[in-house]
């Protein structure tokens, strides 16, 4: 994947404050431009494991730590799953 290079200037203390190093407040924004670009449905959950450099997973707990639902189904939608799935385990039993 190509990538760009962004330069954001903060100011010293910000870092020297919150303990992070360059790295890791780089690290941090990018996480945070990613679940905004997920929260926005620009990327799939899948994309944005990716770009993170994670698993799927880790990505669905990141989400769930910032109070950000992964599934987000109406209750109808909910519903309907949830009568698809007992549908299939009658048949399949």
């Amino acid at each position: 994947m190509e990538k760009s290079v962004l330069t954001v200037s903060v100011p010293r203390e910000l870092l020297t404050d919150s303990g992070f190093s360059e790295e890791t407040a780089a690290m941090e924004m990018l996480k945070l431009f990613v679940i905004n670009l997920y929260r926005h449905q620009q990327i799939s959950g899948g994309k944005a494991a990716e770009i993170l450099g994670i698993r799927k997973y880790d990505f669905i707990r990141i989400l769930s730590e910032a109070g950000i639902a992964y599934f987000d189904y109406s209750m109808f939608e909910l519903e309907e799953e949830f009568k698809s799935v007992e549908q299939w385990s009658r048949n399949n039993v």
